[in-house]
């Protein structure tokens, strides 16, 4: 005896059938706008995928950046520096300061940090502490032996001191990465770079907090290099220091990386004239009155 067919049935199976093919479609679309969207990526974006963050989510990496990365944005803060001029980048952020690094020199592009009164001193003193390389970077890179017997009397020059990261002892050990140092003619390293970093950490305890921002500066295409991986010799140094407060003061320095003599006013001169020297936006961050203000005067006196 046939069964009686159910007249629900057909309508079932034909809902079950629709629902796989449409399914089945956007998920054969989406793999295949996901393969396009592969092969029509941007290589810079590569680049950026194939190095390694030194704190999860931190570090990026472009070949010519102009602007905030996504790793800064994250981090920003006053001391972080803007490009106006294009630059190979691989912005790395640390416990105690955040740097831009540029694979082609092997140096910093910049170094950035915040300076309180309570980390201007601590326990951990630099000896015993070793320069070491930055596995962060890709390869070539700055090596302990790079420095090794330079023709041109070159030390290898903290960006962000060590006496600045005495309170940590991770954050003195990161300053000793080579990506925060810089070939540096020794009498400037020992004489009145030094000079100025103590100034530094003196203002600090003043003022309670500082920032200040400091680099290289190449002005040829084919600058001097030294040891096997070929790190450029800087042909000059700069340095901005901004104070908040009441009465916001910042100033800016260049140094010749030579012999220097003389006093830091020698030296000063204001924010503007060291954006325009090195492609830099410095204190972005501020509101446009405070930042024009304190950016075109140099007034050394107003910090003592």
């Amino acid at each position: 005896m046939r069964t009686k067919k159910n007249k629900n049935q057909s309508p079932t199976l034909l809902t079950v059938i629709v629902a796989l093919c449409f399914f089945g479609y956007f998920f054969i679309k989406g793999q295949g706008s996901s393969d396009s969207a592969s092969a029509n990526r941007d290589p810079s974006t590569a680049v950026m995928d194939s190095v390694p963050a030194t704190r999860a989510g931190e570090a990026e990496a472009s070949d010519e950046e102009t602007g905030d990365t996504a790793s800064v944005q994250a981090a920003k803060g006053i001391e972080i520096p803007r490009f106006t001029k294009k630059r190979q980048s691989q912005v790395l952020v640390r416990l105690a300061y955040t740097t831009s690094y540029n694979k082609y020199t092997r140096c910093p592009n910049w170094v950035a940090w915040k300076l309180t009164a309570d980390h201007t001193d601590g326990p951990y003193v630099r000896k015993g502490y070793r320069f070491h390389e930055d596995m962060d970077v890709p390869y070539p890179r700055a090596y302990y032996e790079d420095y090794k017997g330079s023709p041109y009397g070159m030390q290898r020059g903290h960006m962000c001191p060590a006496a600045d990261n005495k309170w940590s002892d991770e954050a003195m050990d990161e300053c000793h990465l080579l990506t925060n140092i810089c070939p540096q003619y020794g009498q400037l390293n020992g004489g009145e770079w030094k000079d100025l970093e103590d100034a530094c950490r003196d203002w600090a305890r003043d003022y309670g907090c500082i920032y200040i921002v400091c680099g290289p500066i190449f002005y040829s295409d084919g600058p001097r290099l030294i040891g096997e991986h070929d790190i450029a010799v800087p042909d000059a140094f700069f340095k901005v220091v901004l104070r908040l407060g009441r009465n916001p003061q910042a100033l800016g320095f260049i140094y010749t990386n030579d012999r220097c003599s003389g006093p830091m006013s020698d030296f000063v001169m204001s924010v503007d004239e060291v954006e325009k020297t090195v492609g830099l936006d410095f204190f972005a961050a501020l509101s446009d009155a405070v930042e024009n203000k304190v950016e075109r005067q140099a007034k050394l006196e107003k910090w003592n």
